[in-house]
């Protein structure tokens, strides 16, 4: 089973920029790869997608416009561009792969992934 490392979070304020990336072991196979976001009190939430055989993607309707997920195969790793950021963007956000062999709930349903980094904060100031 492989690893997942998130790296990018930061402090900045509304309107501002930021990239996350994943860092995934080359053991790490997966349907697709997602990134989740879980502030304080809420439910982890799906961001973004990306499958792994075509590159398409998904998107949480909250984030559509704004961030775009994409992976560079040479590096193992998964990017998550993050633009006109709110202060409700305001989260940790999670790398997450889903090994072979689970069950399917959706691209961006956290039952359906079985690999979880440790997540990056990121913080949006108004």
């Amino acid at each position: 089973e492989g690893q997942l490392v998130e790296s990018g979070g930061g402090s900045v304020q509304a309107g501002g920029s930021l990239r996350l990336s994943c860092s995934a072991s080359r053991d790490t196979y997966s349907r697709q790869f997602s990134w989740f976001r879980q502030a304080p009190g809420k439910e982890r939430e799906g961001v973004a997608a990306i499958y792994t055989g075509d590159s398409s993607t998904v998107y949480a309707d909250s984030v559509k416009g704004r961030f775009t997920i994409s992976r560079d195969n040479t590096k193992n790793t998964v990017y998550l561009q993050m633009n006109s950021l709110k202060p409700e963007d305001t989260a940790v956000y999670y790398c997450a792969a889903d090994a072979p062999g689970g069950t399917w709930y959706g691209p961006l349903s956290p039952r359906t992934y079985n690999i979880w980094g440790r997540g990056t904060q990121v913080t949006v100031s108004s």
